[in-house]
């Protein structure tokens, strides 16, 4: 793994696939920071990593708003924490149709799943354009897709979209060895995926840790489940 000396931090990362992606990277020795919005559950999360002898710490963060996304940056680089790694993870899942769905059920989805993950790549991305090592991966989905006529419910299929849409723009723009990629994890038994899906959070988290410790010769600007490219 290149860029060691770094954290991974990753949003929405006290539960679910997060918590798979942080304990994945923590395994391989990377140190973590998992961002939420609850400070008793990060604070779980982190205790839960601790006990497996993983490097973890944790920060509070809103993505939605881009003032708690600035704040908790300059928290963690007054806390001398250099991020290398940045997983977007945080995301909302509301239900509806086209001519039947709220304004602020939309919003909403935009500010998490879309703004959520640019306020994060503003504050996060530029020192490691600096230090010329980076990876970044945002959790999207193929229900987000083009190629599969955006089959998500409208908020959460638009907004996913959206994403792997930024995804290729930011991986256009940057420059040395930073990779910005998107990764659809799958349909896993989470709180968002309920009960009855087919892959376990683990399972669904492989794909991401894959895409966060990239080589230098490693993709960017593409869309991947389990490791292999998927169509936008």
């Amino acid at each position: 793994m290149t860029g060691d000396a770094g954290a991974a931090l990753v949003t929405g990362g006290n539960r679910g696939i997060g918590l798979e992606v942080c304990r994945g990277l923590g395994r391989m020795g990377r140190r973590v920071i998992v961002a939420g919005r609850d400070a008793g559950a990060v604070e779980e999360a982190v205790e839960e990593l601790r006990h497996e002898e993983i490097d973890a710490a944790g920060t509070t963060m809103d993505v939605a708003l881009r003032e708690s996304v600035t704040e908790a940056a300059e928290r963690l680089f007054a806390e001398g924490e250099q991020v290398d790694v940045l997983v977007n993870n945080a995301g909302v899942f509301p239900t509806g149709e086209v001519l039947t769905i709220g304004e602020e059920t939309m919003r909403r989805a935009f500010d998490v799943n879309v703004l959520g993950a640019m306020w994060t790549c503003q504050a996060f991305v530029p020192p490691m354009q600096l230090r010329r090592y980076g990876r970044v991966v945002n959790v999207s989905s193929q229900l987000g897709a083009f190629a599969g006529g955006i089959a998500g419910a409208v908020a959460y299929g638009v907004s996913k979209a959206a994403l792997n849409a930024l995804t290729v723009k930011l991986a256009s723009e940057v420059r040395g060895d930073v990779k910005v990629n998107a990764a659809c994890p799958g349909w896993a038994r989470t709180r968002m995926g309920g009960p009855s899906a087919p892959l376990s959070a683990r399972q669904a988290a492989e794909g991401i840790v894959w895409l966060a410790t990239l080589p230098a010769d490693g993709p960017n600007g593409g869309f991947f489940r389990d490791g292999k490219p998927i169509p936008w």
